[in-house]
């Protein structure tokens, strides 16, 4: 698994100068490369689907749940509740880490599009509201998109967007955006559809 971009759209403040953040922005990279596929293979390799019927293509939960997992060995809490509303409650967030009053979130996607901007306004209310002092969102590129099922947001229709997030006024706080690929692509690899997470220490996490 290999990061393509990193997009900033809010960097207010000290925040992203400070070695909190630093140890954060670690994790996630570690997190991210960490996920492999064929499991032990030392690298992420989607099954080529081309030609086939689309929806049967590899799975986005697994390759999800690989990453929040080595987030949560690392000491964050999965699926928090946030309250960030005042009408409707927005869901939970995949994981966050614990700043002391203020928590950092991180959101993998795995729904459309739609999807993908709740997942981008719950994290900037949350830094607006002071309860988040920052949020990442990971999705894949339109290149990796066609490999997976389902219509999965991805980076290239979020990015029209990119000046709405950017216009807020913000204190103190850092909202970026990863778009993340695959290695590569082969038709002698099984579909991702139970992906597991191969730690660099060698071991194994369903």
């Amino acid at each position: 698994m290999k990061i393509v971009a990193v997009e900033r759209l809010i960097d207010a403040g000290k925040f992203s100068s400070t070695k909190k953040w630093k140890t954060i922005e670690h994790h996630i990279t570690q997190a991210i490369m960490a996920v492999q596929w064929p499991p032990g293979s030392g690298s992420f390799t989607l099954f080529d689907e081309r030609g086939k019927e689309r929806g049967k293509g590899n799975g986005v939960k697994p390759i999800k749940q690989a990453c929040v997992q080595y987030l949560k060995s690392l000491g964050w809490g999965l699926e928090t509740k946030l309250d960030v509303a005042t009408v409707k409650n927005p869901g939970r967030v995949d994981a966050t880490l614990s700043l002391g009053d203020r928590l950092f979130a991180f959101e993998w996607e795995t729904g459309n599009i739609s999807s993908s901007h709740r997942a981008m306004n719950k994290m900037a209310l949350g830094i607006l509201k002071k309860i988040l002092v920052g949020g990442v969102l990971v999705v894949p590129t339109r290149i990796m998109y066609e490999y997976l099922t389902d219509r999965v947001g991805n980076f290239a229709e979020l990015e029209p967007y990119f000046p709405l997030w950017r216009s807020l006024k913000v204190d103190e706080g850092l909202l970026a955006i990863i778009a993340i690929e695959h290695d590569r692509v082969s038709r002698d690899v099984p579909r991702a559809f139970r992906a597991q997470l191969q730690t660099p220490e060698g071991g194994s996490m369903p």
